[in-house]
């Protein structure tokens, strides 16, 4: 993958992405992923209701305004598919349709609305618009199977937190013939108040890139997260210092582009 670049544009922390750009925010918890959501913290902290959600005054039109190619992660203060935001979506598919530069990670806890959400001229999917969805455990596993079945250029799955085992040993077919990428990370968070941190496993990680190199799917390891990061006694207290882990976790790959 072409080096991201700036131009500019305010980049995320998130290793796996460039800048992120929110049409709207604010979300409802669907899962136990949720849980400890740092929107939600966030939210908190400024004195607002992380549950309403708000269409962007500012930040709706954004990547008009971002000449040079951007990786953008889509919607991460909120869910591109939630239904409070049907309203302003087309709009917002509008934007990414005349921004072909650019590439949109749209990653979702709501897969099964998508399909009733996509653009009518969406046919086999944009070409600038990777599909994904949030698997924090096996609990979470038909949202895998759901994705499978929506038209896209590339599909990706984020175990990310994994706060349980996934086993994805009987999905290795769906994988191999529909998913591009995976992203793997730990849960970071707090040793105190509100916003924790659940348990995470090497052996979560190991049997999810094993599993990767059996299909196509490049995979992506984000960070260890903090109960790791405590475990093993990182310097980095989320575990995203690459250089602190065992070479066999050392992985961080992009999909290929598909034309």
């Amino acid at each position: 993958m072409n080096e991201i670049k700036t131009n500019k544009v305010e980049l995320s922390k998130i290793q796996w992405t460039g800048p992120t750009w929110n049409p709207w925010h604010g979300c409802t918890k669907v899962s136990a992923g949720c849980k400890f959501c740092y929107m939600f913290r966030d939210k908190e902290r400024y004195g607002q209701n992380p549950t309403t959600v708000l269409k962007s005054k500012t930040m709706f039109d954004q990547p008009l305004k971002w000449q040079e190619p951007q990786l953008i992660f889509t919607c991460s203060w909120s869910d591109w598919f939630i239904k409070d935001a049907d309203e302003w979506r087309p709009e917002a598919w509008k934007i990414i349709k005349n921004t072909p530069q650019h590439t949109y990670q749209i990653l979702t806890k709501r897969p099964e609305r998508i399909l009733e959400c996509l653009p009518e001229d969406w046919e086999d999917g944009y070409p600038n618009v990777w599909l994904g969805v949030s698997v924090e455990s096996d609990a979470e596993k038909h949202r895998i199977e759901t994705l499978s079945k929506t038209p896209a250029r590339i599909r990706f799955i984020s175990a990310e937190p994994l706060i349980g085992e996934l086993n994805l040993e009987d999905f290795s077919e769906i994988l191999n013939e529909h998913f591009h990428w995976i992203i793997l990370g730990g849960e970071s968070g707090n040793k105190t108040g509100k916003y924790l941190f659940r348990e995470c496993k090497l052996e979560w990680f190991t049997k999810l890139i094993d599993v990767s190199r059996k299909t196509n799917m490049k995979v992506f390891v984000k960070q260890l997260g903090t109960h790791l990061a405590d475990t093993l006694d990182l310097k980095d207290r989320h575990g995203g210092n690459i250089e602190e882990w065992e070479e066999s976790l050392q992985i961080r790959e992009f999909p290929e582009s598909i034309e």
